[in-house]
């Protein structure tokens, strides 16, 4: 779709009485590849193309979308949009404003290298093979070996009423590997760089190329059989140390969604529901420790949530949500935002497809960085259990009460890491949890990237991000609750 086609639905809105509009025009490369078991899987190519229009009619939301890029559709569908806004007048309560814009004419693009797609399709298979057939040979006990690929771009065109006229290209691509070893009726897994499809970042294909699969399978599959044989995690009261992988989907479930604004005032209930961060608690609840500072942060380089623009026009930005453990920050929209008085929004207002409304969204929720290396971590831990890689979570509607399982982990005795045990679980509530928090490591921050991450109903998968290092946490309660 031309500007000029975005243009026309924007006029037929506004000839049809709307206050407000935006039209967001979408294309969507995804590509999905997997060898398993010698094997290609799954050798998959999509597209998606297609355009969204917005409109407020007299303080209520209407949205429509087609895949018909032609003019007369384009009419249709902007006409169509105005109805339901209508229509929606009769059943709001109050009507929708919006906080003021920061009007934008501008261009961005993700940094890159080199381009996921150009990269020939047997290139990425071989490195995929080599990564498998590393991993499957380590045992016979290997049962299922896996390597796995995807890059995504996507090219937006952002215009609305209020003269926003913003163009991006967003790429992202990354992979891992995994294994799974049985024996005897037990199953055991390992996944690198992270479980869930591994790790990505807004980079080209020079990510996933540092990521060095193959290079990192004979260890990952040396662990899994490790994991057959080795002692269950115990069950105990003791400090907990999170590696980045695991800790990044504890900041996802716990520090993430009950920060999203519309989650706080139960606009949202979907996917393990609303949150404990009720307005009230705004810039007075005491959410962690002073160790934990939590920022949304949509600029930061290779982030899985980092861009130019949300899907609202507003510009990426770095928002505190936790400073020095105390609750100070929202991820908000444009209408939330006015809803609490905020200045600003956070910018975090995101659609994973042209034929959907834009929700606020994750960008990248980030633990900073706090003073110690990773491996004093260890060294000034007495008795513990260091914790790595996601294999289970479950979590309240209200984001407070929760459980994590991990795939490995080691006890910690008089500051060394002793010998592997396996599934291991930890237990917490929220605030009590990051209250215990005393000490964050810098050395080892980096950014991990989930690229499925779901909300909304009809259901929507949004790609984020999180940076963290290694965290400690002081007498948690983990292995089986007696």
């Amino acid at each position: 779709m031309t500007i000029d086609l975005g243009r026309k639905g924007l006029e037929e809105v506004i000839n049809a009485g709307a206050t407000y509009a935006d039209v967001r025009v979408v294309e969507i490369l995804d590509e999905n590849l997997t060898v398993k078991n010698g094997t290609p899987e799954e050798v998959n190519l999509s597209q998606t193309k297609g355009f969204g229009i917005r409109v407020m009619f007299k303080g209520a939301w209407g949205f429509a979308a087609s895949v018909d890029l032609t003019r007369e559709e384009v009419v249709n569908v902007a006409r169509k949009a105005v109805a339901i806004a209508k229509a929606s007048m009769k059943a709001k309560k109050k009507p929708v404003s919006l906080q003021k814009p920061d009007v934008k004419k501008d261009t961005y693009s993700t940094p890159l290298k080199e381009d996921p797609f150009r990269v020939p399709l047997e290139d990425k298979m071989e490195t995929l093979t080599d990564a498998e057939r590393t991993l499957s040979e380590q045992s016979p006990l290997i049962k299922v070996s896996s390597a796995f690929f995807r890059s995504k771009q996507e090219t937006k065109l952002f215009l609305n009423t209020e003269d926003a006229e913003i163009q991006q290209q967003i790429n992202w691509c990354g992979g891992g590997i995994q294994a799974v070893a049985i024996k005897n009726g037990e199953v055991q897994r390992r996944s690198y760089p992270s479980s869930f499809r591994g790790n990505f970042a807004t980079s080209g294909y020079e990510f996933f190329k540092s990521l060095e699969l193959a290079r990192n399978a004979s260890r990952v599959g040396k662990e899994v059989v490790q994991l057959l044989k080795a002692e269950r995690c115990p069950s105990a009261t003791t400090d907990l140390i999170l590696m980045g992988d695991q800790l990044a989907l504890q900041v996802h479930e716990s520090c993430g969604h009950p920060t999203e604004l519309d989650r706080a005032l139960g606009m949202e209930a979907d996917y393990a529901g609303t949150s404990f961060l009720t307005p009230d608690k705004l810039t007075t609840y005491q959410y962690g420790s002073k160790a934990v500072n939590i920022t949304a942060d949509a600029t930061i380089p290779g982030g899985l949530g980092t861009f130019g623009y949300d899907d609202e026009g507003t510009p990426a930005k770095k928002v505190y949500l936790v400073q020095d453990g105390m609750f100070v920050g929202y991820q908000s929209s444009r209408e939330t935002a006015a809803l609490l008085g905020l200045e600003e929004s956070s910018g975090g207002m995101r659609a994973d497809s042209p034929l959907a409304i834009p929700l606020i969204r994750m960008t990248n929720i980030n633990l900073g960085p706090g003073e110690w290396k990773a491996e004093e971590l260890v060294e000034d831990t007495k008795a513990g259990i260091l914790m790595q890689t996601n294999r289970s979570w479950s979590i309240d509607d209200k984001r407070l009460n929760f459980q994590f399982g991990t795939e490995i982990g080691w006890l910690i005795k008089n500051g060394s890491k002793e010998k592997i045990v396996k599934n291991p679980t930890y237990t917490g509530i929220t605030p009590e949890f990051w209250g215990s928090c005393d000490a964050v490591s810098k050395d080892d921050w980096t950014m991990w990237g989930t690229p499925n991450c779901g909300k909304g109903v009809p259901g929507q998968v949004m790609y984020v991000g999180h940076g963290c290092g290694t965290a400690r946490y002081k007498k948690i309660r983990v292995g089986l609750i007696k």
